[in-house]
């Protein structure tokens, strides 16, 4: 992990992998490397986390422990974040706080996003290019736009609908 770090790179992994125990404030506090993430700009880029910040992480709905999963991950000043299923079992309204708040730090952070995300509308909708991998082979890189033009091929590629939570 500490070399992940001193690569640029932030990892929100599936499980989130929140402190419990602790509250907000304090998860993301022990994430902190210097450099323009703060906590209160992680509580502007998350509104609900400013208002729940001396609640422990094990008092937070999902959606909540999302978000501070990702204000941990982003306490570190990454270059590049990397997320793991970040929408999975999350309620519509949250799937779209999320894709906001991920538009936000693609256009005005100019970070580095890779979400690894099953539910590919939804992933393909924000990603400017797509990869899709079968069994760990890559069998389409491009353009995401490429994709959410063919939907027969992008279901033919996902080997489902294609069918989103929302």
């Amino acid at each position: 992990p500490h070399r992940r770090v001193s690569l640029g790179i932030a990892l929100v992994p599936q499980e989130r992998e929140i402190f419990p125990s602790l509250t907000v404030e304090e998860n993301l506090l022990v994430a902190a490397r210097p450099g323009e993430w703060t906590t209160e700009r992680v509580y502007d880029l998350f509104p609900s986390l400013a208002a729940r910040r001396k609640n422990r992480g094990n008092h937070l709905s999902g959606g909540e422990q999302q978000m501070l999963a990702i204000g941990r991950a982003l306490m570190s000043n990454p270059a590049l974040l990397l997320m793991d299923e970040p929408l999975e079992g999350l309620a519509p309204v949250i799937v779209d706080m999320l894709l906001a708040a991920f538009g936000r730090l693609k256009s005005e952070d100019n970070l580095t996003l890779v979400l690894v995300e099953q539910h590919a509308r939804l992933a393909l909708e924000f990603a400017e290019e797509a990869i899709v991998l079968d069994r760990g082979a890559i069998v389409f890189s491009g353009v995401s736009r490429d994709l959410l033009d063919a939907p027969q091929r992008l279901d033919a590629l996902m080997g489902v609908s294609g069918r989103t939570p929302r």
